[in-house]
Parts: structure tokens; C-alpha cells; sequence
């Protein structure tokens, strides 16, 4: 994650670790294999992104969704270590000020933007999973009352009324 986040920030493009990584921040504990992040970027951008990352060793996987699929592209990332990064192109119905409320964070000597924990939290409605709907849920309990409820709700709704919905039956 650390070497993305350098080619990240050398390009200027934004980014929110989301995903395994942001349920530890916010008190979560779960296994993962691979780390993911946000990125703000045209899906038509990824390409040239994705040479970046090749000519600076990581081996890549482009992946387009389909007019259905929330998340437009995905560029997947990985070393000779097996470490896995997953960058993705957006979330349909993401709150555009998702990057501006991203938390800056220490991790092995560095600096990370982590999304913010509303931003987090309606992410994890939206995906709806079990797994997903528990570390809402986790990560809610954990915050109390740091959360910052009016905030929870208007990112929330940029995912639509089912997003909602599933939102009031967890507070």
C-alpha cells in the first residue's frame, strides 16, 4: 500500500483507503489479503495510471464494470511479495466530498489519507453485505457518539434511499 501511495501522491491524484485497512482504523479488527483505496480519476485516466504502476514494477489487472456494476474500474496491484492493492475508480453514488474529509494517519513511517468515518460507514451500507452491514455496525459502536450523525446521513443518501434506509435500521 505504501509503494501506491507514494505513486499516488507523486501524480496528485486523491485516494481514501477504504476497505480492511479503514475498519482497523476505525476499531474493526478483521483478516485481509489485500488493501484497497479510492481514487479519484476518470476510468479512461486508469490506463495511463496503470503503465505507471508497471514501469514501476507491480504487476496489474485493468477491470471495467458494466453500467450496473457500482464500482466503474478497478486497476488491481500486486508485487513479487503477493501483496495486493485494489484502487477503484470511484463508487457510484460516492459523496464528492469524500476526499476532503479523508483523515491523514500514521502507518509504518508514513502518512495515509484514511476515509473519513461517516464516509466509511455509508460505504459499508451501501455494500450491504453481511460483512459489510457488521462493520458498519462495529464501527458505530466504536465511535459513539463522535459520529457525526447529520454528516452519516447526507453521505449516505448519495447512495440512494435503500442506502437509507438500511442506514435507520442500524442507528
Amino acid at each position: 500500500m505504501l509503494d501506491a501511495v507514494g505513486i499516488l501522491k507523486e501524480l496528485h491524484i486523491n485516494y481514501a483507503v477504504i476497505g480492511a485497512m479503514a475498519a482497523s482504523f476505525y476499531g474493526v479488527v478483521r483478516a485481509s489479503f489485500d488493501a484497497d483505496a479510492v481514487i479519484s480519476i476518470t476510468t479512461q485516466s486508469l490506463e495511463s495510471l496503470e503503465k505507471t504502476f508497471k514501469q514501476d514494477g507491480f504487476q496489474t489487472e485493468l477491470r471495467r464494470g458494466d453500467h450496473r456494476d457500482p464500482i466503474p474500474a478497478l486497476l488491481a496491484l500486486s508485487d513479487t511479495y503477493g501483496n495486493r492493492v485494489d484502487l477503484l475508480a470511484g463508487i457510484r453514488g460516492m459523496d464528492p466530498d469524500t476526499f476532503a474529509r479523508t483523515v491523514e494517519v500514521p502507518f509504518e513511517g508514513e502518512r495515509i489519507r484514511m476515509v473519513g468515518l461517516e464516509d466509511f460507514i455509508a460505504m459499508k451500507v451501501f455494500a450491504g453485505s453481511p460483512k459489510d452491514l457488521e462493520d458498519a455496525k462495529q464501527a458505530m459502536a466504536v465511535s459513539g457518539k463522535s459520529i457525526d450523525r447529520s454528516l452519516l446521513q447526507k453521505t449516505t443518501s448519495h447512495f440512494g434511499q435503500k442506502a437509507l434506509k438500511v442506514l435507520r435500521t442500524l442507528i
